[in-house]
């Protein structure tokens, strides 16, 4: 009886080796970025997969910024520069591909993407923050762009930075869905890690705080423990709060911008001036004029368009809950409020609240100013806002009252039947849940019912609405 014989096993050919080297890498990255314990069998693979293709070991150091690695490897800068950025349209052939400088690419990958993503947990270090801003700066620089570009947002056709990184020149990457995605992730863990320090100390440093990129989740922290600071550490604090701010009103003046506005006022007869001139209507109001023989149209009247619009004075009325879960709506309003108040013909108003009513309308046209007044946190009573709001509603027909919270109330039922008298006396009332940048929000079931019921329907969701609705009523 004669036993079947074992086929032979092929010898790896040199691109399933290097594809296995590469494999390696990229699954120790993977067990790394989910779990912080460390993998020996992947790390003793990954160390010989370096020593194959040169590289040094301190890229599986954990503790070893890119900073680092580069001052002792001066001719690794090239190669994490434009990293990341896609290749050519056109791919090489299966057997002409570079898979050494593949099994490369993936280590550097692999060290910029841990670096930056893996932050572990517990107290964070100035030091610690430092160097992640560093790494930060050095994954922004493998994705074609120049440190601080794609935490800050920036946007597509900029111009690219220099260099060509592993694998020779690429093209101008395509940020468009990148930045999105990324740009925001960034700034959180930037934010987090800030979380996980001692604040105050990081501002105290003016290096370590002009590195910080705002957020929302920092400004929070920032205005919640600004009566705590002093000096350098408040000056900075005060320098991030002003740079947030003037973020977002660009972006907020361009959606007032392109807002519809208001409504034709047609008794007003429109201008006889030629950008008025509505050229399609007297064409067609004409046809019984054309001469088939002379090929020729005899024009009896010309038609223009309506541009006035019915600007009566309006007054805004924007009442904000600061509590703590509102912080994303109470920056975004109070610099909307401030938009608002640059625009003719309107007159706004803006109260704050928690357990107290604030009027901080002396200041409306300065969000910066603005946000310094308010107190993060505490209960919410709507009744002490009500109080400063009702006395301003003096021509109910031209007032318009926002009131932005998520109406998780003390006194619900009083502060309700107050709003109802509002919107009872012919003044617009527009309950909003939420005024954020995601559209996020939770709104009380209880009073969003009773709203609906009043036929002022909670608006919750992109602040894009919010303009709309305000635009449409004050312009």
């Amino acid at each position: 009886m004669t036993s079947p014989t074992t086929p032979p096993v092929a010898a790896p050919t040199p691109q399933s080796a290097e594809e296995s080297r590469r494999q390696v890498l990229y699954w120790r990255l993977l067990a790394r970025l989910f779990d912080p314990e460390e993998q020996p069998a992947l790390e003793t693979a990954s160390l010989a997969v370096l020593e194959d293709v040169g590289l040094p070991a301190a890229l599986l150091d954990p503790g070893a910024s890119v900073d680092s690695v580069v001052q002792r490897h001066p001719e690794l800068a090239d190669e994490f520069q434009d990293l990341m950025v896609p290749q050519q349209a056109e791919e090489s052939p299966d057997d002409e591909r570079d898979r050494a400088a593949e099994v490369r690419r993936a280590a550097l990958v692999s060290k910029v993407l841990l670096n930056v993503f893996a932050t572990g947990s517990g107290a964070v270090s100035a030091g610690q923050l430092s160097r992640w801003q560093s790494d930060a700066g050095w994954l922004e620089r493998a994705l074609g762009c120049r440190p601080g570009e794609v935490r800050a947002g920036r946007t597509p056709g900029s111009p690219p930075s220099a260099g060509t990184g592993t694998g020779g020149p690429r093209p101008t990457p395509d940020l468009s869905t990148l930045i999105p995605q990324i740009g925001p992730d960034l700034a959180a863990i930037e934010a987090e890690l800030v979380s996980r320090m001692r604040l105050r100390e990081v501002l105290a440093d003016p290096k370590l705080a002009a590195g910080l990129t705002p957020s929302m989740s920092l400004i929070e922290q920032l205005l919640r423990d600004k009566d705590n600071l002093s000096g350098i550490a408040l000056a900075n604090a005060k320098a991030l709060i002003r740079r947030f701010v003037d973020e977002v009103a660009e972006v907020l003046r361009t959606q007032v911008a392109k807002a519809t506005a208001g409504t034709l006022d047609r008794s007003v007869p429109p201008k006889r001036v030629f950008r008025n001139l509505d050229l399609d209507r007297t064409v067609w109001k004409n046809l019984t004029n054309w001469s088939p023989e002379e090929e020729r149209l005899y024009v009896d009247r010309l038609y223009y368009r309506h541009t006035a619009r019915r600007t009566t004075p309006a007054r805004l009325i924007v009442v904000v809950d600061q509590s703590g879960s509102m912080v994303d709506s109470m920056v975004n309003c109070t610099i909307l409020a401030s938009i608002f108040a640059g625009l003719p013909k309107v007159d706004v108003h803006l109260i704050a609240y928690d357990t107290q009513a604030i009027d901080l309308t002396p200041w409306v046209h300065d969000p910066f100013e603005t946000l310094l007044r308010t107190n993060l946190g505490g209960g919410t009573d709507g009744t002490v806002a009500m109080a400063l709001a009702a006395p301003k509603v003096a021509e109910p027909r031209n007032t318009v009252v926002v009131w932005i919270s998520d109406f998780y109330e003390w006194r619900g039922e009083q502060l309700f039947e107050q709003m109802a008298a509002v919107h009872r006396s012919g003044a617009k009332f527009i309950p909003v849940g939420s005024v954020t940048s995601s559209g996020r929000g939770v709104v009380n079931p209880w009073f969003r019912e009773r709203f609906k019921d009043l036929g002022t329907p909670v608006i919750s969701g992109h602040i894009r609405k919010l303009v709309h609705e305000l635009k449409n009523f004050l312009v």
